[in-house]
């Protein structure tokens, strides 16, 4: 939470600096009656929201990949140009917002100037002042896999190697990072770490609990692999959690209050989204009646909230019984059975807008995991852990796992959907809804992940 929070608090600051110093070089000294300065108030308001927003977009706020100054400054130059072309249209539309006599262009590029330094000292901090060292109690196969995860992110943690106990199988890729010889609190003193991360394969008689309390005790951060695992990756390591671990962690806290919001929110964007798509649905229409035939809409049955079924409605992509020789598969890559114009749909994903009316009849929300065919969900609950667990929520059109992984046609890629899906379920909020909704503007824009 905390880096999805830091730099976009930063550049909001950032940019009243920009927005004051530009009025100042224009105007003078703010000044006036409280009317002039409330309405001043608002114009930067909508100006730090656009410019955060657009920044967003473009993945500024991205910190999982490590990228060199070029590339983070052609992407501050890309979100201040969009950023300026929204303005205008928001201009446009409510013409009191406009900052005039060059307000605007100087607020975008000394706020342009102060992100791109404020995001390279960000940067900075975090590699070198900011990183915090790590140590893996354990060498066994959970703890290289730690391991390697540490190593190959991008995120505040340094690596500072493996604690090796006797009792546990070593690793032999392993070796040379393993730590043997001083008890644990040494140890944790001499490698200057901040942070133990439990990775045993069985901790029972194994976990030596007096050190482990002691290091906890003088300030030492101390937690499983599974919880570790769901900081830095935003999923849930499925394989190596119980039906304890889900009783007895934080979160899966789906109350009445949240789902009674969630519905009005609902309800509101797919009011809103039918509207807009009655606009575009006659060109839509003519367009896949002409490229093959058969009905418009697209029925199929899925499995929603407590699995309970219900039908599906979708533009058509597929030529018209498409599955009768094949029966129900996923979507392959470069798949046969879409049409020419369904790829364009499918890309843009205008096929989804349908599930609105889903939406509104309750059967669907905007944000949850995807609904699946009551075919593959029988398999997979017999093959996955924890499948079954994701329909505790309603299904959504969009989701954490639709955004943050590409469209899955095998049941490793389900395995890894799932770990997205009861992660969002574990955070179950408005605020994640929020966040969801917004990265998936960033998806359809740049056409990930459909297939």
């Amino acid at each position: 939470m905390r880096k999805i929070v830091a730099l976009p608090i930063g550049d909001f600051i950032f940019s009243i600096f920009a927005f004051y110093f530009s009025w100042l070089m224009r105007f003078g000294l703010i000044t006036g009656t409280e009317n002039i300065l409330h309405a001043i108030g608002v114009k930067f308001c909508v100006f730090g929201s656009i410019l955060i927003f657009s920044s967003y977009i473009f993945g500024i706020y991205d910190q999982e990949k490590n990228r060199g100054k070029k590339e983070l400054l052609l992407r501050v130059c890309v979100s201040i140009f969009v950023t300026l072309f929204i303005l205008s249209f928001v201009y446009y539309i409510i013409p009191s917002l406009f900052l005039g006599r060059g307000v605007l262009a100087l607020s975008l590029i000394f706020s342009g100037i102060l992100q791109f330094l404020w995001h390279l000292s960000y940067n900075s901090l975090r590699q070198n002042g900011l990183a915090r060292n790590i140590l893996i109690l354990g060498s066994g196969p959970l703890a290289q896999r730690i391991g390697e995860l540490v190593k190959s992110r991008n995120h505040q943690y340094v690596f500072a190697g493996h604690i090796n106990l006797p009792s546990e199988q070593l690793c032999l890729p392993m070796c040379d990072e393993s730590i043997n010889g001083n008890s644990l609190e040494d140890t944790v003193k001499n490698e200057n770490a901040q942070k133990i991360v439990v990775s045993l394969s069985e901790r029972r008689g194994v976990l030596p609990m007096r050190e482990v309390l002691a290091c906890k005790l003088n300030g030492i951060e101390v937690v499983d692999a599974p919880t570790f695992y769901e900081e830095i990756t935003g999923k849930l390591l499925i394989e190596d959690i119980t039906p304890g671990w889900f009783i007895f962690c934080d979160g899966f806290r789906i109350t009445p209050l949240k789902c009674t919001i969630k519905r009005i929110i609902d309800i509101s964007f797919a009011v809103i989204g039918l509207i807009f798509f009655s606009v575009l649905f006659p060109l839509v229409a003519l367009a896949i009646k002409i490229s093959s035939s058969g009905p418009i809409f697209y029925k199929q049955v899925r499995l929603g909230i407590r699995e309970k079924p219900y039908t599906i409605y979708k533009l058509r992509t597929m030529y018209f019984n498409a599955e009768e020789q094949k029966g129900a598969i996923w979507a392959e890559h470069n798949d046969s059975r879409i049409t020419l114009v369904g790829k364009l749909i499918r890309k843009i994903r205008i096929d989804e807008i349908p599930q609105f009316y889903n939406v509104l009849k309750g059967d669907m929300s905007i944000v949850g995991p995807r609904p699946e065919r009551p075919e593959f969900v029988e398999k997979l609950k017999n093959i996955i852990p924890y499948y079954s667990e994701r329909h505790c929520v309603k299904p959504g059109i969009t989701g954490w796992a639709q955004i943050r992984y590409a469209y899955g046609a095998t049941v490793d890629d389900t395995i890894e959907k799932l770990r997205y899906d009861l992660y969002y379920v574990k955070h179950f909020s408005i605020f994640f809804d929020l966040i969801i909704m917004i990265e998936t503007i960033k998806v359809v824009l740049f056409g990930r992940g459909a297939r």
